[in-house]
């Protein structure tokens, strides 16, 4: 096996295999009705029942066949968004329905990988190389301008909205090591949320909204790498009680993207296996 879909429960602290496979396989989403998975591989998009019932389905993505890991769904369950480089050769987010069809490009301003979707459908958080420096901008889903929410404070990344949409929380190396921060999401001053020894990546704040899960390299690594002994951390939404609820072989594309059940009881994840030689 290379890659092991699983659902880990807060409440029972138990986990169950979903599917596993010897491709790689990256970032669960969960839909809104919690029936399904997304999950992308190769470039493309899948769906994977959250029961197991049946192997991944490949989603229709038109033109968008190289796909990387910054995916997810609308509150609505009606759209899905996707980052992909097809077309401009560099990452750029669209959107199109969630059963399939033709993209419609959203960003102009490249490269940009999406992280978050505001809890009224709205606006999508994203992380944007701008002349070498990662921020944090929101835009439409309409399109339009984008708006900058961090100013070059280090670098920054994977941002996911509170559910009452008033936090955009992040990952920011602004005080050396990678840590977690959140912005008011109409924008304004950062607040840090972990001071912890380690690296702290991918903050998704539970439905409902008292939890932020996040996942934690050590503190010797700097970006986010493929194939490395992490640990998934849970804390109190403003920084209080942080614990480490499991150990795994993981990393990029463990949870990059939100991964919290509908009714927050629990997490979607991949483990990862070394790979031969």
């Amino acid at each position: 096996m290379r890659s092991s879909v699983e659902i880990y429960s807060i409440r029972s602290r138990t986990h169950r295999v979903v599917w596993q496979s010897d491709q790689l396989v990256e970032a669960p989403n969960w839909s809104p009705d919690g029936a399904s998975l997304i999950i992308n591989g190769d470039g493309l998009l899948y769906r994977l029942p959250v029961d197991g019932s049946a192997a991944p389905q490949q989603i229709d993505t038109d033109f968008a066949t190289d796909c990387n890991n910054d995916h997810g769904i609308s509150p609505d369950g009606r759209w899905l968004v996707v980052s992909d480089k097809v077309e401009h050769g560099k990452s750029c987010i669209y959107i199109l329905p969630v059963e399939g069809g033709e993209p419609r490009q959203v960003t102009q301003n490249m490269p940009s990988y999406w992280h978050g979707w505001s809890p009224d459908g709205r606006t999508l958080a994203y992380c944007g190389i701008r002349d070498e420096i990662f921020d944090i901008y929101t835009i439409s889903v309409d399109g339009g301008e984008e708006a900058r929410l961090t100013f070059g404070e280090g670098r920054n990344d994977g941002p996911d909205y509170s559910p009452d949409g008033k936090w955009i929380y992040f990952n920011s190396s602004r005080s050396g090591r990678m840590q977690i921060w959140r912005v008011p999401s109409e924008g304004g001053a950062a607040e840090r949320i972990t001071d912890s020894a380690f690296g702290d990546w991918f903050p998704h704040p539970s439905p409902k909204g008292d939890k932020v899960l996040l996942l934690s390299y050590g503190p010797d690594v700097f970006d986010h790498p493929r194939d490395l002994d992490v640990r998934l951390r849970l804390l109190d939404a403003d920084g209080g009680n942080l614990e480490t609820l499991f150990e795994l072989f993981g990393g990029q594309g463990t949870i990059n993207v939100p991964c919290w059940s509908p009714d927050g009881e629990e997490i979607a994840y991949v483990r990862y296996f070394p790979t031969a030689g």
